[in-house]
C-alpha cells in the first residue's frame, strides 16, 4: 500500500486514539502520520497466496499469520506491513503488535523507497524479527534478509523455492506470484 497524505506532528498515544476511531488506516513514522492508499490487484493477490500458505502451515501452531490490518509497533513508529507472523502476540495490545517474526512488505513504485529504507532500518532492530521479506510486484523478485545471516540479503526467482525459516515453511516462487499479472508470469505462462 501507498502512503499518500501526511498530517502534523502528533504523540503516540494521540496517534493510537485517533488511529482507532478512523476509517482509513495511518501510518506513525517519526511523530508524523501518514494515510494509506489502497492496494492493487496484484498487491493484493500476491498477500492473499502468503497469507492462505502461512494460515494453513501454521493451524496448529502458536504462531499466526496477519494481514495489512495489524500494526507493528517499531521503536516508537508503528507501520501496516502487508502479511507478518506473531509467536507471541500480546492480548493486551489488539491493535499492534511488537513482536513479529517474519515481515513481508509487497512492493510499489509508491512504496518501495520507504519499504526498502525508513521501514527496514526501524524493523531491523525488533528484537524477535528472524526475517524481512520484499516482494516485488510488476516482476519476480523476492529479496529475504534474514537475521542469522547479519541481515544480507539474498534473492529469490521464478523456478527458486523459498524456505521461511522463521516459520519452518518452504514455497515455490511461482506459487507466490500465482494469478499475478506482470512480464515475468506472462513468459512463464507462455512457455508452457
Amino acid at each position: 500500500m501507498s502512503t499518500i497524505k501526511k498530517t502534523a506532528v502528533i504523540s503516540v498515544e494521540e496517534y493510537l486514539h485517533d488511529e482507532s476511531n478512523r476509517e482509513i488506516k495511518h501510518e506513525f513514522i517519526n511523530g508524523d502520520v501518514y494515510a494509506m492508499a489502497g492496494a492493487s490487484a496484484n498487491h493484493e493477490r500476491i498477500s492473499m497466496n502468503l497469507s492462505v500458505s502461512f494460515a494453513t502451515h501454521l493451524k496448529h501452531s502458536p504462531c499466526e499469520p496477519f494481514g495489512s490490518d495489524m500494526k507493528v509497533k517499531a521503536g516508537t513508529n508503528f507501520f501496516y506491513p502487508d502479511v507478518l507472523v506473531d509467536c507471541s502476540f500480546d492480548e493486551s495490545e489488539p491493535f499492534y503488535t511488537e513482536t513479529p517474526v517474519i515481515i513481508i512488505e509487497i512492493l510499489s513504485k509508491s512504496t518501495s523507497q520507504k519499504d526498502r529504507t525508513t521501514k527496514r532500518f526501524a524493523y531491523l532492530n525488533i528484537p524477535t524479527l528472524q526475517e524481512y521479506v520484499l516482494i516485488e510486484q510488476d516482476f519476480v523478485d523476492i529479496e529475504v534478509i534474514r537475521r542469522k545471516d547479519d541481515w544480507s540479503s539474498r534473492h529469490y526467482f521464478l523456478g527458486d523455492k523459498i524456505t521461511f525459516e522463521s516459520i519452518d515453511l518452504t514455497l515455490e516462487v511461482k506459487d507466490i506470484y500465482a494469478r499475478v499479472n506482470n512480464s515475468d508470469i506472462f513468459e512463464l505462462i507462455n512457455k508452457k
